[in-house]
């Protein structure tokens, strides 16, 4: 008996031991927005969207006022938040490429440091594949973009039509797996479809903004000094005049009336935002009652940004800030104390996600990788954070409305050029912008003689974070030129 209880008394001591050892591990969840801009929630500043659940994350951790996805498109965004790799290293350079799960990433390296990992809601990489990917114990998600209603999801191998509005039954998944029991500490990537397009309002929020006026952006008429290929643009499925992700029937359309289908899809677009902050709500919400919400390291984000109307675009892939900006706001009280939140304005990348994450879970850090950790930046400063670097996107033959794009953007300037593809000189115009003076973008500054020093010293920043990120031999597609006719039914 007394030998019983030596052995009792051991075991509790090991189980002891081990639920001191993982309460150290935070969890970590990412709940990750498809398509939104870093300017529309409400701690943000935008006039009418209102994001109460969203901004509490804001104002009771960091906001990152300036982070920037690498590749403005969707597949090749979330293969660098996994990786932290760009997208010519990882090699997911479009919409239709799977993620390379053999590289280091971010659920592989927590798996390893004990975690337990789940994926729900929208992959897309691999765009007709819903099995379930490596690296995670748990997986929902489905094929493509997936419907705002009565999604078919592949259950962790069983196949079924979830009915209902997509940004509901996501979160709801997400709160009944939080609801189980987890003897580990665990990782969960939330993927929104919202708010991507084609931008559909759950009903309650349908006629939200009906009263709110929505012209086109005043830099869609400002494009004189901009390349060619921005007004031959302009009528496409990417442009102002165009289909608007169907929001207008009758197009192309440059009718000043047809404003209306323009301002009705921006009022879509806000629309979903709004569920998006309930989903937030449910998620905090859970997390509070289970007494998991101050250890779990919530991340809200999104993959890239948006253009509406910006230039008389819509979409992105573009270098616009308005399409390579991206909220990241990041609450969790050991990085920062909830009663002291704190904004960041240096540049954060897409790259440097994963990396901060595996620092602050004390997990294995990824082998070369692009991108840095930001805790030492938030919790001290860092002297040494980047003051500059580089974008690149590649012409799409699925989507032929953007060339080729390779540019660098610092905290003061931006220097964008278009290459042919095959070693040519460029074809296109190029671009620069003085962001401290004209933070819109709206005067391209490439021919102005008085800057040609700082054109220059641009062009050879961009040769050197190119050559330091081993681009040395920068492969591109064929640049076809800006195309008329509109995509694929299915890839929309």
């Amino acid at each position: 008996m007394k030998l019983l209880v030596q052995y009792t008394a051991l075991a509790l001591l090991i189980l002891s031991g081990k639920a001191i050892a993982q309460s150290t591990q935070p969890n970590v969840l990412i709940i990750l927005c498809d398509d939104l801009r870093w300017d529309h929630l409400g701690c943000s500043g935008h006039p009418h969207l209102k994001t109460p659940n969203i901004d509490r994350l804001a104002h009771e951790g960091v906001h990152f006022k300036n982070a920037f996805c690498t590749t403005s498109l969707c597949s090749p965004s979330r293969a660098s938040i996994l990786s932290g790799q760009y997208a010519h290293k990882h090699g997911v350079v479009n919409n239709f490429t799977e993620f390379p799960s053999q590289i280091p990433n971010l659920p592989k390296n927590l798996k390893k440091a004990g975690y337990e990992t789940a994926y729900i809601g929208k992959w897309h990489m691999g765009e007709d594949n819903d099995e379930k990917r490596p690296d995670f114990d748990y997986w929902v998600s489905h094929k493509g973009q997936g419907k705002y209603f009565d999604t078919e999801f592949n259950v962790d191998g069983e196949r079924k039509v979830l009915p209902g509005y997509y940004t509901t039954v996501a979160t709801k998944l997400a709160t009944d797996w939080l609801k189980r029991p987890h003897d580990k500490p665990w990782f969960l990537t939330l993927g929104q479809k919202a708010p991507h397009s084609f931008y559909t309002p759950e009903e309650k929020y349908a006629h939200t903004f009906d009263d709110i006026r929505v012209p086109y952006p005043k830099s869609a008429f400002m494009l004189d000094d901009k390349p060619q290929w921005y007004k031959d643009r302009l009528y496409t499925w990417h442009g102002i005049y165009g289909p608007l992700f169907e929001w207008r029937k009758e197009f192309p359309n440059d009718k000043p009336e047809a404003v209306k289908d323009f301002e009705n899809m921006i009022h879509g677009y806000w629309g979903v935002i709004l569920s998006l902050d309930d989903s937030v709500a449910a998620i905090t919400k859970q997390l509070e009652e289970s007494g998991q919400l101050d250890n779990t390291i919530i991340v809200f984000m999104g993959d890239n940004g948006l253009l509406n109307g910006e230039n008389g675009m819509v979409d992105k892939r573009a270098m616009n800030d308005a399409s390579i900006r991206i909220p990241i706001i990041v609450r969790y009280p050991k990085l920062t104390p909830t009663d002291k939140p704190k904004i960041i304005t240096e540049q954060v990348l897409t790259l440097d996600l994963a990396p901060s994450l595996l620092s602050l879970c004390a997990a294995e850090p990824l082998a070369d990788a692009n991108g840095k950790s930001w805790v030492k930046l938030v919790q001290e400063g860092d002297t040494d954070w980047r003051k500059a670097w580089f974008y690149e996107y590649n012409y799409e033959k699925q989507f032929p409305y953007t060339p080729n794009v390779r540019g660098v953007r610092t905290n003061e300037w931006k220097y964008i050029h278009y290459p042919h593809g095959d070693g040519e000189a460029d074809r296109h115009l190029a671009e620069l912008y003085d962001l401290k003076n004209d933070p819109s973008e709206l005067h391209n500054l490439i021919n102005d003689p008085k800057l040609d020093a700082i054109r220059r010293e641009l062009q050879v920043n961009l040769a050197v974070l190119m050559d330091e990120a081993d681009l040395k031999e920068d492969k591109m597609p064929l640049d076809e030129g800006v195309k008329k006719e509109l995509p694929d039914q299915k890839i929309r």
